[in-house]
């Protein structure tokens, strides 16, 4: 133990020492941005394979197909026979589950597939878990009937985790996108009064919000690219506001909607729209700041005040001589 403490205390070990501190934390770094530009390489790639398959649907006139958002090519496999022959999508209704989905940012086919396939394995699994491992916990001894509520409840438990899953990950989404949503909207309102039409500043806004929410950006880029080759761009408009599900995005995409319609100007709208949404930022702000007194009031009497104590009354008990 001394030679590893005159070893640690040698300068020429204690500059290695540094030296292969910073070679790991460069090598760190590196590999972090590394890993981000493939999650965002891929993330465009999706985005891309989304765009081509718009294209493809717009070219064969498949309107039925369009409205509901499918691939032309159905995925191959024994999960999508398992769903076809148990008539999954209407068991779990798969128009809601794909509308679901493309809030979360699943749009492919495989991934309805998948989930409802999920849906279907899930309750079994867990119930097969609470059977076996129900006696291991209570004891072998086990009652019959404590057994049988025990898979119930992995029953349950299993139907409802993957929407709450996917629920969890639409509530997350929404939140990235509405934490990018005012400086998007004050993008678009200045590619708009530079005299950009409507897809070269959702192109823009993309590009430039894409760093802050990826989810954002990929909504935007879909948009664009059903305003390309949709032949009905308040179908693609509409869309936006509905794989969002977001107020501020509805607002928008409706002012969107009346001046393509009517020839309103888009920008005074925008300008309108933009100023409403910072002064709902700015009260929500408020709001969050208004409601942390309440909540550090228990972490300051839990932690906070039994130090205090310890502090001011320690001392003394030491010089009195009873500690």
């Amino acid at each position: 133990m001394s030679f590893l403490f005159d070893a640690g205390l040698n300068t020429p070990t204690l500059i290695a020492l540094t030296i292969a501190a910073l070679a790991f934390y460069a090598v760190y770094t590196a590999l972090g941005m590394f890993l981000e530009k493939q999650e965002r390489d891929k993330r465009v790639d999706l985005v891309t394979r989304e765009r081509e398959a718009l294209r493809r649907q717009h070219k064969k006139e498949l309107e039925a197909q369009k409205a509901q958002g499918r691939l032309r090519d159905k995925p191959q496999g024994l999960l999508p026979q398992i769903v076809e022959a148990l008539n999954l999508r209407q068991v779990f209704d798969a128009e809601t589950s794909r509308k679901k989905l493309r809030m979360a940012g699943y749009r492919l086919e495989k991934h309805l597939i998948t989930y409802l396939g999920i849906r279907l394995i899930t309750p079994f699994a867990l119930a097969l878990l609470a059977y076996v491992y129900a006696p291991l916990l209570f004891g072998d001894d086990l009652p019959a009937n404590k057994l049988v509520a025990s898979m119930i409840g992995g029953l349950l438990i299993g139907y409802f985790l993957p929407g709450i899953w996917l629920t969890n990950t639409i509530t997350k989404r929404q939140q990235s996108i509405r934490g990018a949503w005012s400086d998007a909207l004050d993008l678009l309102l200045i590619c708009v009064e530079s005299g950009q039409s409507l897809e070269q500043a959702i192109n823009r806004v993309s590009l430039e919000v894409s760093s802050q929410s990826r989810p954002l950006a990929e909504e935007l880029q879909l948009t664009m690219a059903e305003l390309n080759y949709l032949s009905d761009r308040r179908k693609a408009l509409e869309n936006l506001a509905e794989r969002t599900n977001l107020p501020t995005v509805k607002s928008v995409v409706t002012a969107m909607i009346q001046s393509e319609r009517y020839g309103t100007p888009l920008a005074q709208a925008l300008r309108a729209l933009a100023s409403e949404n910072r002064n709902e930022r700015m009260q929500e702000l408020e709001k969050k700041a208004a409601a942390l007194p309440p909540k550090l009031t228990v972490p300051l009497i839990l932690f906070f005040l039994p130090v205090i104590f310890v502090v001011l009354i320690v001392p003394p008990l030491i010089e009195a001589g009873y500690i």
